[in-house]
């Protein structure tokens, strides 16, 4: 698993660094049963996921996580702060969930229309 540095430009503010989860397998572990959050993970889905398709849930999560859901065109959809064993479905589909320490969302200001910038391709 590679990792990126995600920024938002809009605010120009910084969210930190993530891990990219791409594959199947990357995407179903997840943070489940993480204890400590070194640094957030990018769930990259595949590019024909609908809405309900874009959901997370928080099984055997063992802490509370800030979540930005972006489109394609790496632009917010939406965000929500999620406590462990929660379910959670956006407003709008995602090609990206991006999983964060709970309070990054306020302390960088992130709201939903605002515009990200990382690169999740790998060499």
């Amino acid at each position: 698993m590679s990792y990126v540095f995600i920024v938002n430009k809009t605010k120009g503010s910084n969210l930190g660094n993530a891990d990219v989860a791409d594959s199947f397998f990357s995407r179903f572990k997840g943070l489940m049963l993480v204890k400590n959050l070194e640094r957030g993970l990018i769930l990259k889905l595949p590019s024909d996921r609908s809405q309900r398709a874009s959901g997370i849930h928080m099984f055997f999560m063992r802490i509370p996580l800030d979540v930005i859901f972006a489109d394609s065109d790496k632009k917010i959809v939406d965000t929500v702060t999620l406590d462990p064993w929660t379910i959670y479905t956006p407003v709008a589909p995602a090609r990206y969930v991006i999983e964060l320490e709970k309070g990054k969302l306020a302390e960088s200001q992130t709201d939903i229309g605002d515009e990200l910038d990382f690169t999740c391709e790998t060499a």
